[in-house]
């Protein structure tokens, strides 16, 4: 078809009448948060009781934390900075000596009195037998010493008697030679019987000069003897045996201390020593640890020490067991300082750059006896540490740390009865050397 038909066809056709088109409806905020798959938004109304809501369940909050606060919170003070702490005990041997036999190892439970090292005893049974001879020696010395007293008494008297008996010649000589002298004159008595009476008389003086030095030498060894065994009644009580005795308990002792004991039961840790090891008197050979003693210390903030005391009772948890076990125990002490202070090397706040920093205090908190065996407390396992601070503690309350600090000592038991049994060796030893020597 042409153009000019086309154009014949439309004129030929009636006019439709044109009807205007309305505007798309723009969709509403329910209309798009239904396509977008959300919640429509509230209304006003909606929007004011969601606010009121939100503001009761804030004010809930805040009452309920206001109630907790001054119900709980306000009487109490709390840490989770707090460790378990024991005694280290330090076994180290009292003599020198070399490791012959060493019996436990690490993490080994010992019982009080129990031997863990023994030391190589023969040094120590020699030095025993030396003064088992020294002292029998110093008793038998003594024994001479007061026999000689007699002996030289005696001697003394004798020279006191020879003493009288040259001053008798000496008067006699010299009544010889006055008589003699007399007659010289007249012709009696010849002169050389007058220097044989001159003579006589000078040899009676010499006499006597010999013997009163001889009595003085007899004197004054017997004084000197009489200084040595005078004194004492008894044997025992004499110096040179008492210092010999004292010898024999020491080495005594040093035999005794070849083994290393327990002195409180405990479990072993960081030992050291080995057999055959050359160890001095003193050193560490390993540390005891008596878990039946164990404290906690807590680090507490400064703020929080406002109305702690002393006496105040401490409830605690150990991070290794859960909230579950509990131990009980009061305070004890509270630190002279801070830890910052104590510090090897301490803070300088005199500087130009000072930033403050909140500082803590260690407490001593000691656990309540018993202990709960099934769940031991070990040096370093952390805690949480809880004070009332509106309790105290009676006057009278008891610890596990300061009872059992206040416990015997199994070491001093066994050097008081070593020491028993070296006297018993010291009065036998000078009993048999007291008896006299049977006649030949």
């Amino acid at each position: 078809m042409s153009t000019d038909d086309h154009g014949q066809a439309a004129g030929g056709a009636s006019a439709a009448p044109v009807r205007p088109v309305a505007p798309a409806a723009t969709p509403g905020p329910a209309a798009k948060a239904a396509a977008d798959g959300s919640a429509p938004p509230l209304s006003v109304p909606g929007r004011r009781r969601a606010l009121w809501l939100l503001s009761a369940l804030v004010l809930l909050a805040a009452a309920a934390w206001g109630v907790y606060w001054m119900l709980v919170l306000r009487h109490i003070e709390s840490t989770d900075n707090a460790y378990v702490h024991a005694p280290l005990v330090q076994i180290t041997p009292r003599i020198d000596g070399t490791v012959a036999e060493v019996l436990v190892d690490d993490t080994d439970a010992v019982a009080a009195g129990q031997t863990l090292v023994r030391l190589d005893p023969t040094d120590a049974r020699l030095a025993l037998q030396r003064s088992q001879s020294a002292l029998a020696q110093a008793v038998r010395a003594l024994r001479v010493l007061r026999a000689q007293d007699g002996s030289l008494d005696a001697q003394s008297k004798l020279k006191r008697a020879q003493v009288e008996s040259a001053r008798v010649d000496l008067a006699r000589a010299e009544q010889d030679a006055v008589r003699r002298r007399a007659l010289v004159a007249s012709g009696a008595v010849s002169k050389e019987e007058m220097t044989h009476a001159d003579a006589a008389l000078t040899a009676a003086r010499s006499a006597l000069a010999a013997a009163l030095s001889a009595q003085t030498a007899a004197e004054q060894q017997a004084l000197g003897n009489l200084a040595l065994s005078e004194g004492t009644t008894r044997v025992a009580d004499h110096p040179s045996v008492k210092s010999a005795a004292a010898a024999l308990r020491e080495a005594w002792l040093s035999l005794q201390r070849t083994e290393l004991r327990a002195p409180q039961a405990g479990q072993i840790a960081r030992r050291t020593v080995q057999v055959g090891q050359r160890v001095a008197a003193g050193s560490v050979l390993m540390a005891l640890i008596p878990l039946d003693q164990v404290w906690v210390e807590a680090n507490f903030k400064e703020v929080q020490l406002r109305r702690m005391q002393v006496g105040q009772p401490v409830l605690l948890t150990a991070d290794a067991y859960g909230s579950q076990v509990q131990y009980r125990g009061r305070i004890v002490g509270i630190g002279a300082g801070t830890g910052a202070a104590f510090a090897l090397l301490p803070a300088q706040n005199a500087t130009g750059n000072w930033i403050k920093v909140v500082q803590r205090v260690p407490v001593r908190v000691a656990l309540d006896a018993p202990l709960p065996k099934d769940y031991p407390l070990r040096v370093g396992l952390s805690m949480q540490a809880v004070v009332q601070l509106d309790e105290s503690a009676p006057a009278s309350a008891s610890a596990s740390a300061p009872a059992a600090a206040a416990a015997a000592d199994p070491d001093e038991a066994a050097e008081a009865a070593a020491l028993a049994e070296a006297d018993r060796l010291v009065r036998e030893i000078i009993e048999a050397n007291l008896k006299p020597a049977a006649a030949r």
